[in-house]
């Protein structure tokens, strides 16, 4: 095992820079999630840290050693790729010992590597197997697999499960959080869904565009996004933000709306006295109310059992509340959308920046 630190990283392909001045630092054993909007850079920073791509700037240290002119196959990493990369015409054991053979490890050795790994993802039963014979589930413990025999001081995962099913995704990210903690390997896992990066991460990295917008465990960037990006980014459904206008005047301040609908300014927040902004309500904490908050239209009821979401309209703009209740609403009623101020949010509607006392 062996910390990661990412420092002044820039990468550019002629003219244009992808990576802009990151600096990540990873401890030893974390599993850390690099998550964005596809081209945001995450693929690419993962692709310099496996040697794969030349750093155009800064340095990247694996253990303590700087690895920028080290090769890929001398830097002790193991990478899972999203589309399995496996040999079609070798079995599942020759798939997960061919790196070991190419290091000319001893046989015995290449055995028990191969059986404890087999055993650790379950799959003692497919070993004399074909690729083409297992399902899509099978295949990816297989690339990982042969990720574990080779016991690295790293594991980067290059979006591993977006060729899953949605349930089999559900499963197999459950699965690689398990390994992880059983194995403590230091772990970058590369992901756009932030439903993964949110349920298997100690800590995520939000970026966008090249740069780190925000770090931090999963809860206290759902909790204290930095601006209105992570803020809608990180949460399913997304967070609402509304456009107001900031009136700071002792008791009586709050946010108003177009149309002269008012609320109380969210708990901690520190806006100046006429600031447009924008007001941040996560769907469950938008409570309904008969006659209060914010006076919506409901278009689409949308009940899943555990809960329901409600889409509404605000002055031309879509509003999600879930609730964790039966609701009797249907698509045309009028209805009250009254935010948990304690946890709402504000930000500046310019920079789109966390306005905190």
């Amino acid at each position: 095992m062996a910390a990661v630190s990412i420092t002044g990283v820039h990468k550019r392909f002629g003219s244009t820079e992808v990576i802009r001045g990151v600096d990540i630092p990873i401890a030893d054993g974390e599993f850390c999630v690099l998550v964005g909007p596809s081209g945001c850079g995450k693929s690419t920073l993962l692709r310099m840290i496996a040697g794969l791509e030349e750093i155009t700037q800064g340095e990247i240290a694996i253990g303590g050693t700087v690895v920028n002119r080290v090769l890929p196959k001398e830097r002790d990493i193991a990478m899972v790729f999203q589309n399995y990369a496996l040999y079609p015409h070798m079995t599942v054991r020759d798939n997960m010992s061919f790196a070991l053979k190419l290091a000319k490890r001893g046989s015995a050795d290449i055995r028990e590597r191969v059986t404890r790994a087999a055993d650790i993802l379950g799959l003692a039963p497919y070993l004399d197997r074909y690729p083409r014979q297992l399902s899509g589930g099978q295949r990816q413990r297989v690339a990982m697999g042969r990720a574990i025999v080779r016991d690295p001081q790293v594991f980067l995962f290059d979006e591993p499960l977006s060729n899953l099913d949605a349930k089999l995704r559900v499963q197999m990210r459950t699965e690689i959080k398990e390994l992880h903690q059983r194995l403590k390997t230091t772990s970058i896992y590369v992901t756009h869904d932030q439903i993964e990066a949110m349920t298997m991460a100690d800590r995520i990295v939000v970026m966008r565009d090249g740069v780190v917008e925000q770090m931090g465990d999963p809860l206290t960037l759902y909790d204290m996004p930095v601006n209105t990006f992570v803020a809608a980014f990180i949460g399913s459904p997304a967070m609402n933000l509304v456009p107001g206008v900031a009136r700071v005047d002792g008791a009586a301040s709050g946010v108003e709306f177009e149309g002269g609908v008012r609320l109380p300014l969210p708990r901690n927040s520190r806006p100046a006295n006429g600031q447009p902004v924008l007001y941040g309500m996560r769907p469950e904490h938008c409570i309904v109310a008969a006659d209060a908050g914010l006076p919506a239209e409901v278009v689409v009821v949308e009940p899943t059992g555990a809960d329901t979401q409600l889409f509404c309209r605000f002055n031309g703009q879509e509003i999600t509340s879930l609730v964790r209740d039966r609701v009797s609403c249907r698509a045309g009623d009028r209805i009250g959308l009254v935010p948990d101020i304690a946890r709402a949010h504000l930000f500046d509607a310019a920079s789109g920046a966390r306005l905190a006392a």
